[in-house]
C-alpha cells in the first residue's frame, strides 16, 4: 500500500526548512513513509567523482557521488539542506548522480537514522524529477536498520553502496556482510555499483549468483 504525497502548503511568513517540496507527487511508502524514489539509471556510470570534486569539474561524463563525511555536501550554510537548488545546479551538469549518503551510524538515535534514510530518497525523487539520471544508494547499520534501509528502493533495480570506512575491522566487515545479504534479499539487483575495495570474501558470492558486481577506486583512501 502507498499515499501520494500531497503538494507542500505554503502559507505568508512559511520557510520550508525541512525540504518538503521535494517529495511534492512522491509515493509514500508504509509504515515509514519513506519516498519511493524509481531509479532512473539504466546503465552504469563509466566513472564517479565525488560532490567535492564535481564543483570544480568539467568531467561532464561522470557520476556525481555523496561518499564523504556528511558535512562536505550538508553544511549548515551551503549544503543539500540548506541550499538545495545550488546542488541541483552543480550535479545536473554530469552525467548522473547517486543519491546523497546522509549518515545512519551505529551510535546515532532511531529517529535521526530514519530521517536521513527519508532524506535520501526525497532528495533522489526530487533531483529525477529535475530531469536526471538517478542511482539510489543504499546505508544500512546493523541489524536494527534493516526494517527502514532499503524502504523505498524498487525492486531488481542497481543501486550504489560504498565500502569506505565500513570494512576497517572483522567486527565492521561482519555487519557489512549482514548488511549487504539483506539488501540483496529485499532489492534483488543486478548490478551493485561498488565505490571503494570490493573484496572476494565479501562480494565472490554475489558474483557467483550472477549479481554484475562493478567497483570504482575511492582515491586517497585504503581498505582492508
Amino acid at each position: 500500500m502507498f499515499l501520494i504525497q500531497q503538494p507542500h502548503t505554503i502559507r505568508k511568513g512559511m520557510v520550508d526548512c525541512f525540504n518538503t517540496f521535494m517529495v511534492d507527487g512522491a509515493e509514500m511508502s508504509t509504515p515509514n513513509d519513506i519516498p519511493i524514489c524509481y531509479s532512473t539509471m539504466q546503465t552504469p556510470p563509466k566513472k564517479v567523482i565525488t560532490y567535492e570534486e564535481a564543483k570544480n569539474s568539467t568531467d561532464y561524463d561522470a557520476t556525481v557521488v555523496f561518499f564523504k563525511d556528511d558535512y562536505k555536501f550538508d553544511g549548515s550554510q551551503k549544503g543539500i539542506g540548506s541550499k538545495p537548488q545550488e546542488c541541483l545546479n552543480i550535479v545536473s551538469k554530469f552525467a548522473g548522480v547517486a543519491t546523497p549518503d546522509f549518515s545512519t551510524n551505529l551510535d546515532f538515535p532511531y529517529p535521526l537514522s530514519i530521517f536521513n534514510t527519508y532524506r535520501m530518497r526525497s532528495c533522489g525523487f526530487w533531483f529525477i524529477k529535475n530531469g536526471l539520471n538517478v542511482v539510489n544508494t543504499v546505508r544500512w547499520g546493523n541489524s536494527d536498520t534493516w526494517s527502514y534501509c532499503f524502504d523505498g528502493i524498487p525492486k531488481n533495480s542497481m543501486v550504489i553502496i560504498s565500502t569506505h570506512g565500513c570494512i576497517n575491522n572483522n567486527s565492521d566487515k561482519s555487519r557489512y556482510k549482514l548488511g549487504l545479504s539483506e539488501l540483496v534479499k529485499h532489492i534483488s539487483p543486478p548490478t551493485i555499483l561498488v565505490y571503494g575495495s570490493a573484496p572476494d570474501d565479501i562480494f565472490a558470492i554475489y558474483k557467483t549468483s550472477g549479481i554484475k558486481i562493478i567497483q570504482y577506486p575511492a582515491r586517497g583512501y585504503q581498505y582492508v
